[in-house]
């Protein structure tokens, strides 16, 4: 049986996201689930909703230059929950830490495709009021509005974000299947 059946929609996983793994694999048995997001009448993978993400980001700093002239001349890097995070470069599947850092790699990859890159003396950390810097909070995932709003899943879940946000998006479309 190959077909997918949905169980849940997970929500934040945060720092949980390595024993959630550990958990359904232990029930289900490794390869028999996956987390999957909803995007119209279809699922995608991780990758999928990686494009969507980055996508988000790209249309932000396209559409707000004061921000990305801000981001180029002041940042020598960005990174989520640790420095270390730099070292992903544009891999989505570099992960080595107990997050799932996205906005960091979406943010690199979205000035790369701009044909700029960083220009500044600081390691800025993108992530809500955690960071110092004042683009920490505008670049927030929850801050940053997500470019294709119609596509969020509804009721849209509510934590820290914002709704209608790039993590609105990601928290609200991600479901639990198993086969």
């Amino acid at each position: 049986m190959n077909e997918w059946i949905t169980v849940e929609r997970p929500g934040y996983l945060g720092k949980h996201r390595d024993k959630k793994n550990k958990e359904w694999s232990e029930r289900y048995g490794g390869g028999n689930w996956r987390l999957a997001w909803k995007v119209g009448e279809t699922f995608v993978d991780f990758f999928g909703v990686c494009a969507l993400y980055e996508d988000a980001y790209f249309e932000f700093l396209k559409r707000n230059p004061e921000i990305l002239n801000q981001l180029i001349a002041e940042a020598s890097d960005v990174y989520d929950d640790e420095p270390s995070n730099v070292n992903s470069g544009f891999d989505y599947t570099k992960q080595e830490t107990i997050r799932t850092h996205i906005q960091d790699i979406a943010i690199r990859r979205s000035v790369i495709r701009m044909g700029l890159w960083f220009r500044g003396q600081e390691l800025i950390r993108i992530r809500q009021e955690k960071g110092t810097h004042p683009l920490s909070v505008i670049l927030s995932p929850g801050r940053v509005p997500f470019h294709r709003p119609d596509l969020i899943e509804q009721p849209e879940l509510e934590e820290w974000w914002y709704k209608g946000t790039i993590e609105g998006f990601y928290q609200s479309n991600k479901f639990f299947q198993i086969r």
